[in-house]
């Protein structure tokens, strides 16, 4: 299982619902690096995208405590255990966890990859990624180039469990 995010430099990913900053590369390589795959996420992440609906030519899982909510195009489940059945079913490597807050914090020891676009900025954020650089069992696999978009400056990440 793999987790995908774009952090700030103090791996914040998102204020107020809303994600830090939309940089075009980065949301073209999310598209092609999870078309075809799992994703997992959790019912606010699903609610920011553009009309709510789920992510197209992906299997969208939405892991909720809301036992009322349903959202067509979706596969809900309540807890981890639930989540853990119906992933069951899935390649590993093709499951990517997509957000937000609380399902990266929950998940991040189920991955063994994650896919990291840092941006060389601090914003104003109240949602972060788990920081890997202080996790013992993490480690830098893969250094992007440094890209820019407009003034602001970022790499393409990939993090490995030890």
């Amino acid at each position: 299982m793999k987790a995908i995010a774009a952090v700030d430099k103090n791996w914040g990913i998102g204020n107020k619902g809303k994600l830090l900053l939309s940089i075009p590369a980065d949301m073209k390589f999310f598209r092609a690096t999870t078309l075809g795959k799992v994703v997992v996420m959790g019912r606010k992440t699903l609610e920011s995208f553009p009309n709510g609906k789920p992510l197209k030519d992906r299997v969208n899982i939405v892991l909720t405590r809301d036992r009322a909510y349903q959202k067509e195009g979706t596969i809900i489940v309540h807890d981890m255990e639930e989540l853990q059945k119906v992933l069951a079913d899935y390649d590993s490597d093709d499951i990517f966890v997509i957000g937000g807050e609380s399902i990266y914090r929950q998940m991040i020891d189920l991955c063994d990859e994650a896919y990291i676009t840092q941006i060389d900025y601090a914003y104003d954020a109240d949602a972060y990624f788990p920081n890997l650089e202080e996790m013992d069992d993490w480690e830098l696999s893969v250094e992007g180039e440094e890209e820019t978009y407009y003034d602001l400056c970022y790499s393409f990440n990939v993090y490995r469990k030890k």
